[in-house]
């Protein structure tokens, strides 16, 4: 019988860079004698295993190690793999004390290494890939729940306009705009008639709540996407700020709290659903971690949030059928389009449940 390998133990460290991902090493020595303060070579470069969609690199020199992420090479969508966007950001929030890696240097020439990229600092500590944190007892799991939930509620805190943020994305409207964006991706990309889309196409748009807040969000807050301590349970640099834009906080919690009622879409990963009694694991429930986020951020509470609920899953579902559509029309990698095809369904069906709850009509 095949030993099977964890999460933890598939995605951590680093290995070998992969061939459609190598580069002019050389060239980027030369660049970052230029432009990276303090650098002093020689350079080696490693590949971090884990799951980015933009290729990051570990460039360890005698003194120091420094973090690249960089585009990755070939035909890419307009707006995809952001890596200037995700520096902006990060440099924008590092001065303040909000728990990033320290940001270098941003290249917008094509001719060093083949694409766009950026220089950030190394940040030594414990990336954990199991949300079910098996490694660990319950007293510790609790701390870094709490921890994760406090760093999310301080970003949505950060005065984005104090910060250099004007005009990182557009203020107001944001769900409507998202729906808006995700109805189309899926009308262009439907396969077959999914009577629960078109109910939540017709639904969401004229009931999104009101009194909706601009505030900086991530995109895709979770738990291997943060950095903790090496000892503490403490977040020491959030990561992978691609989709991050400004927009709705409730939005952005609640797509972070989708990872309490999913199952893993990933065979190596086990959800937290799967966890019989979460309270006695001690990791906060669904309910205890709305109650924490909204101490946090000085809320009453969260009412909307099975509208929020029913508008992810919807997103959720818009995206995984683009993939679907992209591979029918021969412009994606085919390997995981039935795994994606067979989620969007229970996706609709998830978030029309979700929206009945929170009036819409059958």
């Amino acid at each position: 019988m095949a030993e099977t390998v964890s999460a933890q133990e598939m995605f951590s460290g680093t290995q070998e860079v992969t061939e459609s991902h190598r580069f002019d090493e050389a060239a980027l020595a030369g660049w970052m004698e230029a432009n990276v303060e303090g650098y002093e070579g020689p350079l080696t470069v490693r590949q971090f295993k884990g799951g980015q969609s933009n290729p990051t690199y570990k460039l360890l020199t005698p003194q120091k190690a420094y973090v690249m992420r960089r585009k990755p090479p070939g035909k890419l969508l307009p707006s995809a793999h952001a890596v200037d966007r995700e520096f902006r950001v990060i440099s924008a929030l590092h001065p303040i004390g909000y728990p990033v890696a320290r940001p270098y240097a941003l290249c917008e020439d094509e001719s060093v290494i083949g694409t766009m990229f950026y220089v950030m600092d190394h940040v030594e500590g414990r990336i954990l890939w199991d949300q079910t944190l098996p490694d660990y007892e319950p007293a510790e799991r609790r701390r870094i729940y709490e921890a994760q939930c406090r760093t999310l509620a301080e970003l949505h805190m950060v005065d984005w306009r104090a910060v250099g943020l004007e005009g990182f994305g557009k203020e107001g409207d944001y769900v409507a705009r998202q729906i808006h964006r995700w109805t189309k991706q899926y009308k262009a990309s439907e396969t077959e008639h999914i009577p629960e889309m078109e109910a939540l196409i017709d639904w969401l748009p004229k009931n999104i709540p009101p009194g909706e807040m601009t505030t900086i969000v991530h995109g895709d807050y979770r738990l291997d996407n943060m950095i903790l301590h090496p000892e503490e349970p403490e977040v020491i640099a959030v990561l992978d700020w691609e989709l991050c834009t400004l927009g709705d906080p409730l939005a952005d919690f609640s797509y972070h709290l989708m990872n309490w009622v999913l199952p893993s879409s990933d065979p190596n990963r086990r959800a937290l659903v799967d966890i019989e009694d979460l309270e006695a694991h001690g990791i906060p429930t669904k309910e205890a971690y709305a109650q924490m986020y909204c101490a946090h951020t000085g809320r009453d509470g969260l009412p909307e949030l099975d509208y929020y609920f029913a508008y992810n899953g919807f997103r959720l579902a818009g995206i995984l059928q683009g993939i679907v559509g992209r591979v029918r029309d021969g412009t994606a990698n085919s390997a995981h389009a039935a795994t994606n095809a067979e989620r969007v369904i229970p996706l609709a069906r998830f978030a029309a449940e979700c929206a009945r709850r929170a009036g819409m009509q059958d």
